[in-house]
């Protein structure tokens, strides 16, 4: 695993930001870390990255425990914050040397010209960071995070403020880097997650309430919808005796029916149809956006 988190505990304090929290992180995947405010993802990421210390609980990167190989988990971590710290009175090219440096990296100039052209940032290598627009000082935090070739990337918030044009570039760097790197990254857009990560998860109030993948939790959510379109004579207060049935809702030519039961709806559905010698036109599961489920799962 290059991250596991076991029985993690932070105390601000008297307040826990971070309850018990565990989960693991396998090799080349890409993970959503997805919660409200003060849910403490960014307390969870520091932690892994070194930043600050555990109150209690286990955390290794890449088999090396946090807490005793502080230094050596950094080199294999790259890190961004949610508070992207650069040198503003810095040169692109003068910045991304000093970073490299401080890594001991080999080839140094060459290993920085890399990352300008990974990252994208050939048109502004020669302009001081301050003069950057806020898309293009997060190119230059995420070659920081990289310009020593991690194992591990901890992006927090890496498209926090960014255009549309801007996201749909920072999220396809972020694909490709995951072709090759764990990467673990906290956002507050759904459709960043659906589009990149490989796994979901969601913490609340300082725990963990969700860790499956995206399309599985829309689909596993506590509450399930069915769209039903059905020929012959046909009320509301029959679709009421359809078993698990607590909300019906008519919708266009059909009828939009809600169930809190684990149990598949549509099948209570086909059994009503044939009982009642009821013709299916339509019979779908109406699939959840991930939003729905964040809201359900954190409200």
């Amino acid at each position: 695993m290059s991250i596991e988190v076991k029985n993690l505990f932070k105390y601000f304090g008297d307040q826990a930001a971070v309850k018990d929290v565990s989960f693991n992180v396998k090799k080349g995947e890409i993970v959503g870390f997805l919660g409200p405010n003060g849910a403490g993802k960014s307390t969870t990421m520091k932690v892994i990255t070194g930043y600050i210390s555990a109150s209690s609980g286990e955390v290794k990167v890449c088999g090396m425990p946090v807490t005793v190989d502080s230094l050596e988990t950094r080199k294999v971590i790259g890190y961004l914050p949610e508070h992207n710290p650069l040198y503003l009175d810095m040169y692109v090219k003068e910045y991304l040397t000093f970073i490299g440096s401080i890594y001991k990296v080999k080839n140094i100039k060459d290993k920085v010209a890399e990352m300008i052209k990974k990252v994208g940032l050939e048109v502004e290598q020669n302009k001081k960071i301050g003069a950057l627009s806020k898309g293009y000082r997060q190119r230059v935090g995420l070659a920081q995070a990289i310009i020593h070739d991690p194992e591990v990337l901890i992006l927090d918030e890496p498209t926090s403020g960014l255009d549309p044009n801007q996201l749909v570039e920072i999220r396809e760097l972020i694909r490709s880097i995951g072709k090759e790197k764990t990467v673990m990254l906290s956002t507050h857009i759904m459709q960043e997650v659906e589009a990149i990560c490989d796994r979901v998860i969601i913490i609340n109030k300082g725990e963990i309430v969700a860790d499956d993948t995206a399309a599985h939790l829309q689909f596993s959510s506590a509450v399930q919808t069915v769209y039903v379109e059905l020929e012959g004579t046909l009320s509301k207060a029959m679709l009421k005796k359809i078993n698990g049935v607590n909300k019906i809702e008519q919708f266009k030519e059909g009828w939009l029916l809600e169930s809190l039961l684990e149990d598949d709806l549509r099948k209570s559905v086909s059994k009503f149809a044939q009982e009642n010698d009821l013709l299916i036109v339509t019979l779908r599961r109406e699939e959840k956006s991930l939003e729905e489920v964040f809201k359900q799962l954190t409200k």
